[in-house]
């Protein structure tokens, strides 16, 4: 699990809706096929299978999201992705195999000059079948192909071993400045911040790094 950024909600990060294809008002949910997955977008129907992912410590410990995450949590959160996809800030997306129940999620955050913050997390009960790094992976060459973005970064805790692991099998670096130093949850914690640039029209499914 990664954290993705925590100050994007309520503002406009320099992207407009166009950013995401198919994002404008009245076309139809945006969905990203590749690597045996299908990414896409959260709806009402998920909100008890998104408690069943999010309510659990792993995601509690290395995430911002809300603990307990009930159907009221769901809700909100689900508001909060609305939100933040009209406004062009952020597309959060469910992972799944066939477009169908989902596995977990992967996020986007638009940081302007073609640069992009993911975050993702992967339930509980799907772990250890490299979810989260083929999900990076396809999110990353429809970015690329698709969105513009050259430049990703992810911000993890150092300790957050299984979030690293996603990181390097993506083709990530970490870079050189030391961590962040922040409060989360009523602690403190510190933040990493990794990297990966990709050429233009790089495709899904050739990004540096090999399925976890």
């Amino acid at each position: 699990m990664e954290r993705g950024p925590r100050t994007c909600c309520g503002r406009v990060l320099g992207v407009t809706t166009e950013r995401w294809a198919g994002a404008s008002a009245g076309a139809g949910p945006i969905v990203v096929a590749g690597g045996g997955l299908v990414l896409r977008e959260w709806s009402m129907r998920d909100l008890g299978v998104m408690t069943e992912l999010f309510d659990e410590p792993e995601i509690d410990r290395w995430t911002p999201l809300e603990s307990p995450f009930d159907l009221d949590a769901a809700r909100r959160y689900l508001t909060r992705a609305d939100l933040r996809r009209s406004e062009g800030s952020a597309l959060q997306l469910a992972v799944t195999q066939d477009g169908g129940t989902a596995l977990g999620e992967v996020l986007i955050f638009d940081q302007g000059g073609g640069v992009a913050e993911l975050g993702y997390g992967i339930g509980l009960a799907h772990r250890g079948r490299g979810l989260a790094a083929r999900a990076v992976r396809v999110l990353i060459g429809e970015a690329a192909t698709s969105w513009s973005y050259r430049h990703f970064r992810l911000r993890i805790e150092p300790e957050n071993a299984a979030s690293v692991r996603v990181a390097l099998d993506c083709g990530f670096a970490r870079t050189v400045e030391p961590p962040a130093e922040m409060e989360s949850k009523g602690r403190r914690i510190r933040i990493a911040v990794w990297e990966l640039s990709v050429g233009p029209g790089r495709p899904s499914g050739e990004l540096p790094g090999h399925s976890g």
